[in-house]
């Protein structure tokens, strides 16, 4: 897999606004939020998609959703809030690595764009 912003974020040759790191994942604030809190979950293993997931992820996919939920709890977002996974182009992945989505801190619409 060729190198990508969240790969260079990682490895800490570019900056980021780091929410939470730990062995297997590292979670940043997205530059351009479409929520007051949107965050991003990005699995330090180099996965290039959803579509790239194989049965030997499931426990590191279990540990993001996890994560997220505490970090949705950590950051006050008790009323609710959304976990997005885009997947190709057509499903809106603008960036080759694995990544979710955590959005909240307002009414979220749906259906979404």
């Amino acid at each position: 897999m060729a190198d990508t912003v969240f790969s260079k974020i990682i490895a800490r040759t570019i900056p980021a606004r780091i929410e939470y790191e730990d062995e297997l994942c590292m979670a940043i604030h997205d530059l351009s939020p479409q929520a007051p809190v949107h965050v991003l979950l990005i699995p330090k293993q180099p996965i290039q998609s959803l579509a790239a997931v194989q049965e030997a992820d499931n426990p590191l996919m279990g540990h993001l959703i996890v994560v997220a939920t505490q970090l949705a709890h950590r950051l006050g977002l008790d009323d609710g809030y959304r976990l997005v996974i885009n997947c190709g182009r057509d499903g809106g992945q603008s960036v080759d690595h694995l990544h979710i989505h955590l959005l909240g801190g307002r009414s979220l619409a749906w259906p979404p764009g």
